[in-house]
């Protein structure tokens, strides 16, 4: 762990360190004292008087006709208010995705209860509401729900496309991005190398499941939902389409959040349905979902197989890559449509530069869990199989991987530097960076020249031990806009309302720092309203790394504006001119007279009825948007150290170093938290997570027991170095984003470090490196390398 403490500044007496600097500063999270004290308010701990309660019935089939749902036993139970099914629901739209302009999926997207055919184990067929949570549950254990299983079920996304599929069989969806002649550099190339890579199907598990409470109000004609509000306008204005609203009857309120990392706060078949039956049943309805239920039907992430190529000149340096993906995108298109499937070719290159490049990215569904995002969508894969492919470039060339990406590097000088390509809607242009620069930080950091002699000389001594390197370049920032309302009371309270979401990231307190730190005043007066559309008209949610950038350049301004204001108020109340006021730990002084007034008094001051206020507009308050055309790019690189039991398959990551380029940090304790969190997951994602089904489609990980994650025990001891090297041109702070950097280079790292332990180089071409995996690969291993001496 790293020390945060400020540097110490020599100290100017002419002009003393502020009080209220609070950029940089680890100071303590505003947002956790509830939270370590018991007292917050998740969805399961809210209730409604005369509420109903949901329970989903659900297919155990993965695919078959409906020939029916029987409700009889079911609905003659005491305390069951209704049952529904399809028919029940009459024409209510299926579930919207995010706004693509990748065309033709609208007939792929998911009824929220199944009509004619079930795709998937775990999707909704019907749902009950009842008097308690125990009634609604047996109601729904008696549903039964006839399966004809007419045909046998697609698992592969390199299989034949079903009927039912973008495009159907004979044009299966295709996103293709590129540049360049990639034939031409083929045909010359002193080297082509080939991989076929996968990664297995993950999800994020948090803590807290998924769960909603919805209420109609007959006499004001509005709904309320309470909830994971991951992007509440979106959600609110899609709802409200939905149910023929508009949006100023839908409210969305978010209580605290156990967790989001992607999977969570997006629109699901119970969302819309606990929000229809408390509209037709004139009652509020509450639904919160078992832990196997989330492990069956909350979008899961990550399942692609790639065939990558690259061509290579006798010097290591890239000449084209050539990409072809397969995405398992599961039963239905919902939630982020093709963005993932897109993103992953978009970003696939990193921090290389590559002269031609050509991918073809095919969006298949089968029959599985919907797939959409999970932390560091698309970057984890990505990273992955581009580090696996430089790998694999250097032992063919005979170079140290190190010099191989030093060569391969863009340099800073070339920065920012166009893709010309796009992911999420958006060009890519690198905006800043120094990828060889950060790679030496990295290698001092590690003592990598030392670690690899000490991996060296374990090896000799019997051990399996090795050192592996994952370089990655990240997104952040991702605009359009954001919106935020900056307002100082007359008690000294700063109230700072926004439409991002809060997961438990830390944004409240990132928030509260930007605007103290801008407006001069104590970071812990200020409380940060978030993800409730009825305080704000505009927001965009929490999701790609986003907050700390576009809230916080939006927040930056607003406490400008205020500043400028409380400074022409403060010079009147202090007979000088605005220029000569400071404004330090909430205090304005004139530097002339040495009189000082405190923010509070100006707020008063700027009452409606105060006579001090003249002809000013009333309130010490101020609205700011920030627009954003282009995400920021941070980048970093992880380097593990693991030890291999040979016999077992066991993989334990002994020392684990990142070192990652922020830009500029705003809380680096916050940051170092978010990367060591990020790493348990990119962990899990590497050697133990999946989720797997069998040749019927039924799944197999949907308990722990199952499905592995990790504990303290598994973690390593971690070590953080952030860099502020190359602040980000695209907003005055210089802010990137730091949210997913301990997931995207754990899977690329530890792979490398495998290989390294058993000096087999390519061994690793598939993640999770489960102990089942591991054996089979090294028995496929060694027999390819037999006959090839042979």
């Amino acid at each position: 762990m790293q020390d945060h403490s400020p540097p110490r500044l020599p100290q100017d007496h002419n002009h003393p360190p502020r009080r209220s600097a609070y950029i940089g500063r680890a100071v303590t999270r505003l947002e956790d004292r509830p939270l370590v004290l018991g007292a917050g308010r998740f969805v399961g701990d809210m209730d409604l008087p005369h509420q109903l309660w949901a329970r989903v019935v659900r297919s155990a089939h993965a695919v078959g006709r409906i020939a029916e749902i029987d409700t009889s036993a079911a609905r003659a139970m005491p305390g069951v208010a209704a049952i529904w099914t399809a028919e029940d629901l009459g024409n209510l739209p299926h579930i919207p995705f995010r706004a693509t302009k990748i065309e033709g999926l609208d007939p792929y997207t998911q009824p929220c209860l199944a009509k004619d055919r079930v795709r998937y184990v775990g999707e909704p067929v019907a749902i009950v509401f009842a008097e308690d949570p125990y009634l609604a549950e047996d109601a729904a254990e008696a549903v039964f729900a006839e399966i004809d299983e007419d045909m046998p079920p697609i698992l592969d996304a390199r299989a034949e496309p079903g009927e039912f599929a973008p495009g159907h069989s004979s044009a299966p969806l295709t996103l293709t991005k590129g540049y360049g002649d990639v034939d031409a550099a083929f045909a010359g190339a002193a080297h082509v190398v080939e991989l076929d890579l996968a990664i297995g199907r993950h999800s994020g598990i948090p803590m807290e499941t998924r769960g909603a409470l919805a209420a109609w109000d007959h006499g004001r004609e509005r709904l309320d939902l309470w909830g994971a509000t991951k992007r509440p306008h979106w959600n609110r204005d899609r709802l409200a389409e939905m149910f023929g609203l508009s949006p100023s009857q839908v409210a969305l309120h978010e209580p605290h959040v156990g967790g989001g990392f992607g999977i969570r706060g997006e629109l699901y078949p119970e969302d819309i349905l606990v929000c229809l039956a408390a509209m037709r049943l004139g009652r509020p309805v509450k639904w919160v979902e078992d832990r196997r239920e989330h492990m069956m039907a909350a979008n899961q992430s990550r399942e692609q197989q790639h065939l990558i190529r690259a061509a290579v000149d006798a010097e290591g340096r890239l000449l084209a890559i050539d990409e072809t993906l397969h995405h398992d995108q599961g039963a239905y298109v919902r939630t982020h449509g093709a963005r993932v499937a897109d993103m992953s070719i978009g970003l696939l290159l990193g921090p290389y530069r590559v002269p031609a490049y050509a991918a073809r990215a095919h969006f298949r569904l089968t029959a599985k869990t919907p797939a959409a995002t999970y932390r560091a969508p698309s970057r984890f894969e990505s990273t992955f199989v581009r580090e696996r492919l430089m790998d694999a470039i250097a032992t063919r060339t005979g170079l140290d991987p190190l010099d191989l990406r030093r060569r391969n590097f863009i340099a800073s000088s070339e920065m920012p530097f166009d893709r010309h390509m796009t992911a999420l809607e958006s060009d890519v242009i690198l905006d800043s960076g120094d990828y060889q620069g950060l790679l030496g930080k990295a290698a001092e950091f590690c003592g990598l020249d030392a670690l690899r002699a000490e991996a060296a000389e374990r090896r000799a001594k019997g051990e399996c031990v090795g050192v592996g390197l994952g370089y990655f370049v990240e997104k952040s920032g991702l605009g359009p806009s954001e919106l935020v309302r900056l307002t100082v009371h007359p008690d000294g309270g700063i109230e700072i309302v926004t439409g991002a979401a809060s997961l438990g990231q830390g944004m409240e307190t990132a928030v509260a720092q930007i605007a103290a730190d801008t407006l001069g005043a104590d970071y812990q007066a200020c409380r940060v309203i978030h993800g409730d559309t009825d305080r704000i008209s505009h927001g965009w949610g929490a999701h790609a790394s986003r907050v700390t950038v576009m809230t916080g350049e939006a927040t930056r301004r607003a406490a400008e504006t205020v500043r400028a204001k409380a400074c022409e108020m403060a010079a009147s109340l202090l007979d000088c001119t605005p220029d000569a006021i400071d404004i330090d730990g909430g205090i304005a002084t004139c530097r002339t007279s040495d009189a000082s007034v405190t923010l509070a008094e100006i707020a008063a001051a700027l009452d409606p009825v105060s006579p001090k206020r003249g002809d000013r507009d009333p309130g010490l308050a101020a609205e700011a948007w920030y627009h954003n055309k282009h995400m920021n790019y941070p980048y970093g690189a992880h380097v593990a150290l693991v030890i291999v039991d040979r016999d077992t398959g066991h993989v334990r990551l002994d020392r684990y170093w990142i070192t990652y380029d922020v830009g500029r940090a705003i809380n680096p304790a916050m940051i170092e938290g978010q990367i060591v969190g990020g790493l348990a997951q990119g962990l899990g994602g590497a050697l133990l997570e999946e989720f797997r089904f069998d040749d019927q489609g039924q799944p197999l990980s949907v308990t722990f027991a199952d499905y592995l994650m990790p504990t303290s025990a598994e973690m390593p001891d971690c070590r953080v170095q952030i860099l502020q090297d190359a602040p980000s041109p695209l907003n005055p702070l210089g802010i990137k984003g730091s949210g997913e950097a301990g997931v995207t280079g754990a899977g690329a790292a530890i792979a490398c470090a495998i290989d390294d332990a058993l000096q087999r180089p390519g061994l690793v071409t598939r993640l999770p490196v489960t102990p089942q995996y591991f054996r089979a690969r090294i028995a496929e291993y060694d027999a390819a390398r037999a006959g090839d001496a042979i």
